[in-house]
């Protein structure tokens, strides 16, 4: 695994950023065997790296014998095909790492369509003799060998995929925006979560749901590995007062989103922004929760997502040491289920509130 340090970059940020790296090769199914940092003004134009950082990586890799190797910034094409022809080994940037791990968590036909639009947005400008497997999530990443010819019957092939794939999703954007306008019209509340990638919003989701929906069963897997919420969850649970609500879980962000991958989720996305309530889970645990914060606000206001309908939610209590000073933050742990009444309630508040400003 590779990483620049830049002069701009301050070492905490760095140290979260390469952790959060590792956390991704992790989430792909990668074992990182040798991390090589290297400490620059600016990325080198055509090799990422300078050449002697170069060359000794190359001597690393011919000792190593790795499947691959990971480099923490989104590559140009010159610079991956550079890289590929000297150091003869399969790259991988962080934006195919994550269209990696997207291709391998998605479940539903929407989800599936979105990742493949992105992959292929993505490695169409890559090409470099790549056949028609470019089209299937999965293929190898540097495979070389076909003719100038079949390659770009296969460039007009996958243009071809990516259209194909838009009308598919709009015309999902749009039966979407039929059963939310129906909602609308039923008088039923939406709630929406949304949060940096495992800060936990599946297990409040369930947590809900425990309470609240007829199953009383868990409705989305839940563990530590990052991304793993891809797939759109709704479902309608009942408070105590016999209101219904739909609650719906959404994938996670993260910084420095691919734009490919910003650009297919949007219509997920809309449906975040068209809820009443956004609920913006925090890993209050992570040391860097402040900048994660800033980082889905970021991405809420970029895509326009209205700040009075969002209510910050602070989970992994649990994880803490000493008192918490309040300041009427909603603090819960969505694994012992400490604070779960009061959000319910804060809910059930802002709920009351929007309707009455409606």
């Amino acid at each position: 695994m590779v990483l620049v340090k830049l002069k701009k970059d301050r070492e905490s940020e760095f140290q979260s950023y390469q952790a959060e790296l590792e956390a991704l090769a992790e989430a792909a199914g990668a074992v990182v065997t040798t991390v090589m940092i290297q400490a620059r003004d600016r990325i080198q134009g055509a090799t990422y790296l300078g050449k002697g950082k170069l060359e000794e990586l190359k001597h690393v890799v011919a000792e190593c014998e790795p499947d691959l190797v990971i480099f923490d910034r989104e590559l140009s094409p010159v610079q991956m095909r550079n890289l590929e022809n000297i150091l003869e080994v399969k790259i991988v940037d962080r934006t195919g790492l994550i269209l990696d791990i997207f291709s391998q968590r998605a479940r539903s036909h929407e989800g599936k369509l979105q990742v493949e639009l992105a992959s292929l947005e993505y490695r169409l400008p890559r090409l470099t003799g790549k056949g028609k497997e470019m089209s299937r999530l999965g293929a190898g990443i540097g495979t070389r060998g076909a003719g100038e010819q079949k390659l770009e019957l296969d460039r007009r092939y996958i243009r071809g995929r990516i259209d194909d794939i838009k009308r598919q999703i709009e015309k999902i954007r749009k039966t979407r925006s039929l059963h939310r306008k129906q909602r609308e019209r039923s008088g039923i509340r939406t709630v929406s979560l949304v949060g940096y990638t495992n800060a936990g919003k599946s297990s409040i989701f369930n947590a809900l749901c425990n309470r609240g929906h007829a199953s009383g069963k868990e409705q989305v897997e839940a563990d530590s590995r990052l991304f793993q919420t891809l797939d759109t969850t709704t479902r309608r649970i009942r408070w105590n007062d016999g209101r219904k609500i739909l609650i719906t879980d959404t994938v996670g962000f993260i910084q420095n989103l691919p734009p490919n991958l910003a650009a297919a989720f949007k219509s997920t996305f809309e449906e975040t922004l068209e809820a009443d309530l956004i609920l913006h889970v925090v890993d209050i645990s992570d040391p860097n929760y402040l900048d994660k914060i800033e980082a889905v606000d970021q991405v809420l206001k970029d895509l326009g997502a209205d700040k009075t309908r969002t209510l910050k939610v602070f989970n992994k209590i649990d994880l803490l040491e000493g008192d918490l000073n309040q300041n009427n933050n909603i603090y819960v742990s969505a694994l012992s289920g400490t604070g779960l009444d009061e959000l319910m309630e804060k809910i059930n508040e802002q709920l009351n509130a929007g309707e009455k400003d409606n």
